[in-house]
């Protein structure tokens, strides 16, 4: 059932962890490439942790990685504000390090009064303060970006509030709507395949959300490999119009 592809873009939670526990075949689907020195990138929507904050995540799974396998929205947004041809960009920033990481350390300014790009993201210390100061700029012209639209984070409490609806608060306040980064965009893939060097088609998304990682495929025009160890269950995927090009029950079952 498998087609052979020379590079793989592969989703982290719920396709090769759940929170803390490891999902042991997507565990041993990057030690096959690995093996074979397949290339792959780790394409995530956290945008709190640095990407040597995801290297060291991926090693308490048993994933031996190094930053130059990751892509981060928050690694996108700055490429992007980057590739907009503003001389030292201002951003103000709601988020959490590895936001603030990736902005500051390609060349942004910290701005809290007249930025060029007001940047949300995921900020588990959200205040309303931060809000209104995101809303006021954004009136007053601040472009709106917003890393990724996940409304919400499954945790081992259950389901919390996430970046998405962090933006949905700026965005009625606003009346805006914000570029967005991550999965399911077209932006996060087209950048995170600049790193990969490959033609799209002998690249596949892998994941176990529809609505993001296989939505992001098909928007990049990319195959797609959606796995049942997540998100999203076969009775969903049987009643959407736009299948993924492959899915499998485990990674195991997929041949490299």
């Amino acid at each position: 059932m498998s087609q052979t592809y020379k590079g793989y873009l592969i989703d982290l939670d719920g396709t090769i962890y759940r929170g803390n526990e490891t999902i042991e075949a997507g565990k041993r689907f990057v030690e096959r490439l690995q093996e074979k020195n397949i290339p792959h990138i780790f394409l995530t929507n956290n945008s709190t942790r640095t990407p040597q904050m995801v290297v060291d995540k991926l090693g308490k799974h048993g994933v031996n990685t190094d930053v130059t396998h990751i892509y981060t929205p928050s690694m996108a947004t700055a490429e992007y504000i980057q590739n907009q041809d503003i001389e030292n960009p201002r951003v103000y920033i709601i988020g959490e390090v590895g936001l603030y990481r990736s902005l500051l350390d390609s060349g942004c300014i910290y701005d809290p009064i007249s930025p060029d790009y007001v940047v949300v993201g995921m900020d588990q210390d959200l205040t309303y303060n931060k809000v209104k100061k995101a809303t006021l700029l954004i009136s007053n012209g601040a472009k709106f970006i917003g890393t990724n639209a996940d409304t919400n984070l499954p945790s081992h409490e259950g389901l919390i509030p996430g970046a998405g609806t962090i933006l949905k608060m700026v965005e009625t306040a606003t009346g805006q709507k914000p570029v967005v980064m991550g999965k399911p965009e077209k932006i996060i893939v087209d950048l995170a395949m600049k790193q990969l060097q490959l033609d799209k088609s002998d690249v596949a998304v892998v994941g176990d959300n529809y609505n993001t990682d296989i939505m992001a495929g098909i928007n990049s025009h990319l195959d797609t490999i959606l796995v049942y160890t997540g998100v999203s269950t076969p009775e969903q995927i049987a009643a959407v119009k736009d299948k993924p090009t492959h899915i499998v029950n485990s990674l195991s079952e997929w041949e490299v």
